[in-house]
């Protein structure tokens, strides 16, 4: 026969006590009550249950402080903590404390019994299990990271539970998503925290110059080397380094870094001298490096050293529940750089922002608000005072009337044939090609990394057209 285990249940309100009591109860399971925080330590440390689902505004103390009371008393005890109003910080302290999961209130009356019942197997299996040493608490670190939608919940789990370990992360989802906010977060809520972080971006760094960015270099190693350099490995030593859109790393540089994942060694550019570096890597990407593993543009061994842990950021508009969260953030924080009070935004902004697709993600919406708050006239944004889209000139409703002017792909291709035709020197197909792969290069500030991205091709493919059209560009 099964063997009864012990659900405590903690929260100021009676009524939902009574609620959740009566969705677990059950022949195998025993729910005890407590409306504070204290009483529920003490009925803790009585009963030893397998379970507290406990709400996080408690009295005389938090939730917070009840998971670590409960936690140094018992260190494989199953917690769940419960908020409506549950912020990005309290999210990914709970996590780092060790508590189960982290739930919504509002999405209780939905899924209480799953994650109990997953959160009740957990304890069982733990049981029959060795033990493990329980997380270290960190001090709280305000982030740039928000949200409440259940795709950010999950990211601040994540954040919570690979935080207090030394494997490598992986962040995925597309520019302008918030990837190096994930990582500083990991580095801020690790034991790593008060030591450096260091971000590079491994595309807006020349192949020639980023193994020296990284690895540092000697005097004389090469043309332009006057002095020695000390790289991003070694001043970030006992830190975190970031290594952004490192599908752009070329393969060279690759072998490099595979080389410190393994062994903790480097040698600087043009040196001999062998040198021992303790760095945790977070890398990011808006690739998909399988595919690039698998046309061997990224080294395999690589890429699954670095994708130990992965963590993938939702693009804003799989988060509508997250825009005004965002956008009120946004503009308490441009409010706090003017010291002026926070502009408002009325009910007409947030259908015009929630309405839009956001390509360009959490950038592009802070960006956005911006411009805002220097268009706005009035302490309120209108739908006036918002810029949406490429042309940034124009506010919202504006754009959106001058699309209808703006030539169809059907006309454009129309004008293109007509073109050729009435030219005879016009070879369409070729000068398509050419045009196409200066105008992205200009647009782009002649950055190859953009300009093949805007194109849809390798820039390896990019390179192969500028030398065939007489074309040139940075890195």
């Amino acid at each position: 026969m099964a063997k009864q285990q012990t659900i405590l249940l903690v929260d100021r309100e009676t009524d939902f006590l009574d609620w959740a009591q009566n969705q677990l109860k059950s022949p195998l399971a025993r729910v005890l009550l407590e409306t504070s925080a204290d009483a529920a330590y003490k009925t803790f440390c009585l009963e030893q249950p397998e379970l507290v689902l406990a709400e996080m505004n408690l009295h005389p103390f938090s939730g917070i402080e009840l998971l670590a009371q409960i936690r140094k008393h018992t260190p494989n005890a199953m917690v769940i903590l419960t908020s409506a109003f549950g912020t990005t910080q309290s999210v990914i302290e709970a996590m780092k404390m060790g508590a189960f999961d982290f739930v919504r209130k509002e999405q209780l009356p939905f899924n209480i019994k799953v994650v109990v019942d997953a959160a009740l197997q957990a304890s069982a299996e733990l049981q029959n299990a060795s033990a493990f040493k329980p997380q270290l608490t960190v001090e709280q670190h305000r982030e740039d990271i928000v949200g409440r939608s259940d795709g950010m919940q999950q990211v601040f789990k994540m954040i919570g539970r690979v935080s207090g370990s030394e494997a490598p992360v992986m962040v995925t989802g597309e520019s302008g998503s918030g990837k190096e906010l994930v990582a500083r977060a990991i580095h801020n809520y690790s034991h790593r925290s008060g030591k450096s972080f260091l971000a590079i971006n491994c595309a807006a760094i020349p192949e020639n110059l980023l193994e020296s960015e990284l690895f540092g270099h000697e005097k004389g190693s090469f043309t332009g080397a006057h002095s020695q350099r000390i790289g991003r490995f070694e001043q970030c030593d006992n830190g975190t380094l970031f290594l952004d859109e490192i599908g752009e790393m070329p393969l060279q540089v690759q072998s490099k870094i595979l080389r410190v994942l393994q062994e903790g060694e480097f040698s600087r550019v043009g040196g001999n001298q062998t040198l021992r570096t303790d760095v945790r890597i977070v890398c990011a990407t808006n690739k998909n490096l399988e595919e690039e593993v698998a046309r061997r543009a990224f080294r395999e061994d690589l890429f699954y050293r670095l994708n130990v842990v992965r963590i993938h950021l939702p693009p804003l508009r799989q988060r509508p529940d997250d825009i005004v969260l965002l956008a009120e953030y946004f503009l308490q924080k441009i409010a706090n750089q003017k010291h002026r009070p926070p502009l408002k935004l009325s009910e007409e902004a947030i259908r015009v922002l929630e309405a839009y697709p956001w390509p360009g993600n959490v950038r592009e919406l802070e960006n956005t608000l911006q411009r805002a708050s220097l268009l706005a006239t009035a302490d309120v944004l209108l739908p006036k005072d918002i810029p949406l889209g490429q042309n940034s000139n124009e506010p919202a409703g504006v754009s959106a009337s001058a699309d209808a002017a703006a030539p169809t792909m059907e006309s454009a291709m129309e004008f293109l044939f007509k073109t050729a035709s009435e030219d005879p020197a016009i070879e369409l197909l070729p000068w398509l090609e050419r045009e196409f792969t200066l105008r992205a290069m200009k647009k782009t500030g002649d950055n190859q990394v953009r300009a093949a991205k805007l194109l849809g091709i390798t820039r390896a493919t990019l390179r192969k057209r500028l030398d065939r059209n007489g074309g040139g560009g940075g890195d």
